[in-house]
C-alpha cells in the first residue's frame, strides 16, 4: 500500500514512525514541511524535514522533542561569546547536517535531492521529500505586527496571538517532482496530526499540491491534532479558537476544506460533527505501540 503522508512538526514525526512501522519499506513517502525553514548563521536550517529525519531514522532527542540525542552546545556558546545569535537553538550534531545540506544548496543541488541523499546516510527506506524546493517561508500576523516563523514560535516564544498566516513565496513555487508524484501514485493520502495552519498549510499553499489532492482517485485522511478539545503541545488550541471560531473537529475539518475525506479523531472529541466522514479512536501517541495502533486506525479509515 503506497502512502503520501503530509507532516510537520513533533506529533507528525511521531505518527510517521508509526507508520513507517506497519508498512512494508518503501511504501511511505513522508512530504514535510518548508515554510519554517530559516537562514541562521550562514546556513540553511529545515527544522521540520529534520526532526522527522531524525524521528524515522531513531536519532531523536526524545526529551526534548527535538534535535539530536546526545547532543552538545559548544559552538552555540561559542556563538553566543561572540555577540552572534543564539537565540535559535544549533547543536553540535545538528549544526553537521546543516553544513553539510548549505554546502551541497549552494553548489546548485535541489532541496530535495539534498533530503534523499540524508535519508539515505541514515538507512530509511522510507521516502522523505519536501513539499518543494523553491522557497516558501510561513509568516504570522499579529497584534504585534507581522513576523517570520522562527521569530514569532523561538525568539518570541509564540505569545502572540494569530490574525493571520502567510505562506510567501508559494504563489510561484513548484512542487518537488518527487512530492507531486507520490501524491500521484498513492493507494492513500494522509494529513498528520499537526498544526493545520503552521505544518500543513504551507504544504497545501503550493498549488500543484492542492490541485493534486483537491482532485485525487485515493482516499485522503486527515487525523485531528487535538485531543480533548485541545493541541497536545503548541499554539493551535489559540489559533483555531481565534482564526477558526473554536476547537471541536468540525473546526478542525474546516481548514481542510475541499481535501479530505475522512477525519480521524480522539475518542475524547466524539461525538461530534464535521462535513466530511468521522472516525474515532485513540489519537494520543505515548509509546510506539500507541504510534502503531493510531497508524493502522488511519490505515484502516483511509481503506474505506
Amino acid at each position: 500500500m503506497r502512502v503520501a503522508l503530509l507532516s510537520g512538526g513533533g506529533g507528525g514525526a511521531r505518527f510517521a514512525r508509526g507508520l513507517q512501522s506497519v508498512l512494508a519499506p518503501g511504501e511511505l513517502t513522508v512530504i514535510g514541511n518548508v515554510g519554517d525553514d530559516l537562514e541562521i548563521l550562514g546556513l540553511r536550517v529545515s527544522p521540520d524535514l529534520d526532526s522527522l529525519l531524525y524521528t524515522l531514522a531513531g536519532l531523536i532527542d526524545v526529551e526534548r522533542g527535538w534535535g539530536r540525542a546526545d547532543e552538545t552546545w559548544n559552538a552555540l556558546e561559542s556563538v553566543a561569546t561572540w555577540g552572534g545569535a543564539a537565540w535559535f537553538r544549533l547543536g553540535d550534531r545538528d549544526l553537521g547536517l546543516h553544513l553539510v545540506r548549505t554546502e551541497a544548496l549552494r553548489d546548485g543541488v535541489p532541496l530535495s535531492e539534498v533530503t534523499a541523499k540524508l535519508a539515505r546516510g541514515v538507512g530509511l527506506a522510507t521516502s522523505l521529500v519536501p513539499a518543494t524546493d523553491d522557497q516558501v517561508r510561513t509568516h504570522l500576523a499579529t497584534p504585534a505586527g507581522t513576523f517570520p516563523f522562527q521569530e514569532w514560535f523561538v525568539a518570541r516564544h509564540h505569545e502572540d496571538d494569530v490574525d493571520g498566516v502567510e505562506y510567501r513565496g508559494a504563489e510561484h513555487a513548484s512542487a518537488a517532482p518527487a512530492a507531486a508524484a507520490a501524491i500521484a501514485s498513492a493507494d492513500a493520502i494522509v494529513f498528520a496530526p499537526s498544526n493545520p495552519y503552521l505544518s500543513i498549510g504551507p504544504i497545501v499553499a503550493v498549488a500543484e499540491l492542492h490541485a493534486a489532492i483537491a482532485t485525487r482517485s485515493a482516499r485522503c485522511v486527515a487525523v485531528s491534532p487535538l485531543v480533548g478539545g485541545d493541541a497536545v503541545t503548541g499554539p493551535l488550541g489559540r489559533m483555531l479558537t481565534r482564526m477558526a471560531g473554536g476547537t471541536t473537529p468540525g473546526h478542525v475539518a474546516g481548514c481542510y476544506e475541499g481535501l479530505i475525506d475522512a477525519l480521524v479523531v480522539d475518542e475524547a472529541d466524539a461525538p461530534a460533527e464535521a462535513r466530511v466522514e468521522m472516525v474515532a479512536t485513540k489519537t494520543l501517541m505515548t509509546d510506539s505501540e500507541s504510534e502503531r495502533r493510531l497508524a493502522e486506525a488511519v490505515l484502516e479509515a483511509a481503506c474505506g
